[in-house]
């Protein structure tokens, strides 16, 4: 038995994903699904009526192939009836005429079985292969004229009763009305169904006629007629009156009418109505039968007059029944053709209208789906942009409500509000934005106001209190904290769209740039710099790039290992002045980098400033390095840290007027170094400091948060109060360079040169722990920060 497979938990089921049909699958169908049906319905038209003409025309086929045919032998048998009752009654009736009306007979029989299909036409009854007895009406009249010999003996021979020799006669004539009547009362047309009703009752009528005249020659010469004959006669009156009056006249044609009524008034006609009216009314009942009257001796010559014109109406009945058919059939066919050439314009109509109403409406789609991309992707980022900038907006860049009632235009009314709302919200925005920026602006000119006045109290403090070292170590470190303090609210006015304050009015020396820009970091390493002293900034950008530099610094010193060194070089390019920060931090990703750089050069919205309230620096940098058009690039170091590109574009830069001149020496420095040749960088050296205790830095150099474009003019941070009528003097300007102690002024003896590198092996231990300490400590930061 093989093994049966383990049972497990149902698998959920499948979600069945609804498929989206396509607007232009939609309108094909829809244009598709009528069209058909309207040539299908026109197809199944067309076909039933060209099979109601197929059918009349098969009718109008039988009836003229038979009609006739049917009409002529019931008019032969009539009168051989009315001979052989009439030579049955004794009456004078030769030989010659009696085998002159059974050879008329005969050629009426033999025509219809000629055409028929019913026998060989020798007047002799069929085989069974000839003819089948049940094969309708047209079958037993063929049937019944194989009978017609033996009846015609037994008149002869007298053998039998004379009403069942003249009722022979009468069956067959019935069957003959009857298979003209089935010859049209199958007509797929029901008005020409109706029409023939007539033609057949007017055959009726006549047929009832030829009874009187069949049972007056019964009578014989002697005028006596048998109970039964007489009860026939009566019945055929009373029958071909009612047929005239109810079924005959009334649906006539016109010109059959007058005919019917120019036949009614006649001689003849009278006369028979007459001998009618004298049978029914002065008959006398005898012991063998019933005595008719006199007037019964007119009646032939009477019935010889009018009943041709009798056969005659019938016969023009007949003939207009068939020429209605036929033109019904015509009609029909007519119709058809007009119905499918109709049909076919209209199809192709309603082709043409479909397939122009669906490219009006794909069309009119196609423009509303360009128009709104172009507005999402291009006009409503713009309109954004400039309300954040503070510019107007350009309102007929908009969509506008224009009221349209068709669907189209609603989904772009709908559309429209959707922007304006859209646009509201962010005009909005952008006003509580500038606001903002407005109000952060002047609380850090007030708070800026107080730092001022916070460094030139220590600067007081310095000049006082320089003889003491060991507080004047407190002030310096004062100094530090209130310069950094003073940094980070010119953060802020910068980021709240405020400008710095810049004391300068002379061009500066990039070398003493980036001594000042030194200067306002809290925490630096070893930095050592080459800067070209013939390049200046104008007065203008000096605060700005000052205080760009000194983010940048910042930035490299706090991910730096302590006692490592961070290079400043300076360089003269292309586009204007290069400066490049290079530092010993961590390693970063590229992915890192592409996200600094990424924030560097956008701007975020207040919600990424405040989950990055710590780590301000890069977008200050870039929202300085845009208002300065300058490029600032992070990328790898050679030495596996950090190195941060500025290219600052030559309209910042100042001409010196003169030949080149000497470094300037470090503020901390012992001796000046030698003039430097011209266009040669001179390195510039700080000292080295031991870093105090810093802050905590941030995670990632990549989470460093890009620059915020200004929300709108701010008030620049003003170096002092003013000074009010009875105060106090005021307190002397801090100038970058000169606030520093007397004792710091001196210059610093040189370094003397010890060649290579005379570290003994603890020096280097301590070094690399120092590094290593570092690396740990921002990897722990760094983990800290993941969510």
């Amino acid at each position: 038995m093989s093994a049966m497979a383990p049972e497990g938990p149902p698998s959920p089921p499948t979600a069945r994903r609804r498929r989206t049909v396509r607007l232009r699958t939609m309108l094909v169908c829809l244009a598709v699904v009528p069209t058909v049906a309207m040539g299908t319905q026109t197809a199944v038209t067309a076909q039933r009526l060209l099979a109601r003409s197929e059918h009349l025309r098969a009718d109008l086929e039988a009836g003229e192939r038979l009609g006739v045919p049917l009409v002529g032998l019931m008019n032969e048998l009539q009168a051989e009836r009315a001979v052989t009752a009439a030579r049955w009654a004794g009456s004078p009736v030769s030989d010659d005429a009696l085998r002159d009306q059974r050879s008329a007979t005969d050629r009426a029989a033999a025509e219809f079985r000629r055409l028929s299909g019913t026998g060989s036409g020798d007047g002799t009854q069929p085989s069974g292969q000839d003819q089948d007895p049940g094969e309708g009406r047209v079958g037993a009249v063929g049937v019944r004229l194989g009978l017609l010999a033996g009846y015609r003996k037994r008149a002869d021979a007298h053998t039998g009763s004379a009403e069942q020799v003249v009722g022979y006669y009468s069956g067959v004539i019935d069957d003959i009305i009857r298979a003209y009547q089935d010859e049209f009362s199958h007509s797929e047309d029901a008005e020409l169904a109706q029409e023939s009703r007539p033609a057949v009752s007017l055959f009726s009528a006549t047929e009832m006629v030829a009874r009187e005249d069949t049972a007056l020659a019964l009578a014989g010469p002697s005028r006596e007629l048998a109970a039964t004959g007489f009860s026939q006669f009566l019945d055929a009156v009373g029958t071909h009156r009612y047929l005239y009056t109810t079924w005959i006249v009334p649906y006539l044609p016109p010109a059959e009418r007058a005919a019917y009524d120019k036949l009614t008034v006649s001689d003849a006609w009278q006369t028979k109505l007459r001998i009618e009216n004298a049978v029914i009314a002065n008959h006398k009942d005898t012991a063998t039968g019933v005595k008719l009257p006199a007037d019964v001796a007119e009646w032939p010559a009477a019935y010889r007059t009018f009943s041709p014109q009798l056969a005659a109406l019938s016969t023009e009945r007949a003939r207009s029944l068939f020429s209605d058919a036929d033109a019904k059939a015509g009609e029909l066919e007519t119709e058809v053709f007009w119905l499918i050439g109709a049909g076919g314009a209209a199809l192709l109509l309603v082709s043409a209208v479909v397939v122009l109403i669906t490219r009006s409406v794909l069309r009119r789609l196609d423009r509303l789906h360009t128009r709104t991309v172009a507005i999402a992707e291009k006009t409503l980022p713009d309109v954004v942009a400039r309300l954040q900038r503070g510019e107007p907006v350009d309102e007929d860049a908009l969509p506008a409500v224009r009221g349209r009632q068709d669907e189209v235009g609603q989904i772009a009314d709908a559309f429209a509000r959707v922007v304006a709302a859209s646009v509201d919200g962010h005009r909005q925005l952008a006003a509580e934005r500038h606001g903002f920026g407005l109000f952060a602006s002047g609380i850090a000119s007030r708070t800026g106001n107080l730092v001022s006045r916070q460094l030139s109290l220590t600067e007081d403090l310095q000049d006082t209190f320089g003889h003491d070292e060991a507080l004047l170590a407190q002030l310096m470190r004062s100094d530090q904290l209130t310069v950094g303090m003073r940094r980070q609210i010119e953060n802020l006015l910068i980021l709240a769209g405020g400008e710095i304050p810049d004391p300068h009015t002379d061009p500066m020396r990039v070398a003493d740039l980036l001594r000042e820009a030194a200067a306002e970091v809290e925490d630096f390493r070893r930095i050592e710099r080459q800067a070209l002293d013939e390049a200046s900034v104008q007065p203008h950008a000096i605060s700005q790039i000052s205080h760009l530099l000194a983010e940048l610094l910042d930035n490299a010193t706090r991910f730096s290992p302590p006692r490592s060194k961070v290079v400043v070089r300076a360089e003269l390019v292309a586009d204007g002045l290069s400066v490049e920060i290079e530092d010993r931090g961590p390693r970063v990703s590229h992915a890192g980098y592409a996200a600094m750089n990424e924030r560097l050069h956008s701007a975020p919205p207040y919600s990424v400033l405040a989950e990055n309230a710590h780590r301000l620096g890069l977008f200050v940098v870039g929202h300085l390095a845009e208002q300065l058009q300058a490029r600032v690039t992070l990328r790898r170091s050679v030495y596996g840290g950090t190195a941060a590109v500025v290219i600052l574009p030559g309209a910042l830069l100042a001409s010196t007027g003169g030949g080149p001149e000497p470094a300037r020496p470090s503020p901390s420095s012992s001796s000046s170094r030698p003039p430097r040749p011209d266009h040669a960088p001179a390195p510039v050296s700080l000292p080295a400091r031991e870093p105090a205790p810093r802050a905590a830095a941030p995670t990632d150099p990549a989470d460093a948060p890009a620059p915020v474009p200004a929300a709108g003019p701010g008030r620049a941070l003003p170096t002092r109060p003013a000074a009010r009528a009875g105060a106090r003097p005021a307190l002397p300007e801090r100038v970058p360079q000169t606030h520093l102690t007397r004792q710091l002024r001196g210059p610093r003896a040189p370094e003397p040169d010890t060649g290579r590198d005379a570290a003994t092996p603890e020096e280097v231990a301590d070094a690399w722990a120092d590094y290593e300490e570092g690396t740990r400590k921002v990897e722990a930061e760094l983990g800290a920060d993941q969510p």
